[in-house]
């Protein structure tokens, strides 16, 4: 029986890709690191110690221990200055339906503090469980923060799934156990080949919604 449905934030209920793509590039041109927003789309899910390291290793450079608390913190202010991110249109009408069926979860590569201001500004009262980047040690791909949010849901696996927008998170949901959805709003549809079932975009999502589980978000 379900009980629980887990969604990834950044791509999936908020729009706001473009603006973290466009502050981590902004940032690690200032160490010689130069990337394109599809880099960052492409490690979508990933936590900030899991960004640095994987732009620093694919510019052939190895970041030193003071630089990823660094650079963590200027990418959070450059973010600050630019974000505009807004829900996808029908997400919210979506929650609110699913939020009196359900116990809903959130789980977030990015740092508590983005994610809960989103959560205020957007969704307050919504979710029941909330793991961002910062939560665990090990971010996406690794199971982690998925088993975690299944711990502190207090449910079994076969009770919940997941939605998904990327593959770092598709293959955090799937290592982890899970039933994963996804969508390809930001990369191919061939990068979520591992997730259970891909849909093209936020409107088959919601049908799929209506029909499966029989909610409606008119």
């Amino acid at each position: 029986m379900l009980k629980a449905i887990i969604f990834d934030m950044d791509g999936v209920l908020i729009d706001s890709m473009v603006y973290h793509a466009d502050s981590w590039k902004t940032v690690l041109a200032e160490q010689g690191v130069n990337i394109t927003r599809q880099d960052i789309y492409d490690i979508e899910g990933s936590n900030h110690e899991g960004v640095i390291s994987l732009m620093f290793e694919k510019a052939g450079k190895v970041p030193d221990s003071k630089e990823f608390d660094e650079l963590a913190w200027k990418k959070r202010e450059v973010f600050r200055s630019i974000n505009q991110s807004k829900p996808f249109d029908g997400i919210t009408e979506c929650l609110d339906i699913l939020k009196n069926k359900f116990r809903i979860g959130v789980v977030s590569g990015s740092d508590r503090t983005e994610v809960m201001g989103f959560i205020g500004r957007f969704f307050p009262g919504v979710f029941d469980v909330v793991v961002a980047g910062d939560d665990v040690r090990q971010g996406k791909p690794s199971p982690e923060p998925y088993l975690k949010a299944v711990e502190m849901l207090g449910i079994e696996k076969e009770e919940c799934f997941v939605i998904e927008n990327a593959p770092m998170g598709v293959e955090s949901a799937k290592s982890a156990g899970l039933y994963c959805i996804a969508m390809p709003i930001y990369v191919e549809s061939h990068q979520l080949k591992k997730a259970d079932l891909v849909l093209k975009n936020h409107a088959a999502l919601f049908d799929y919604l209506a029909a499966k589980i029989n909610i409606s978000n008119q």
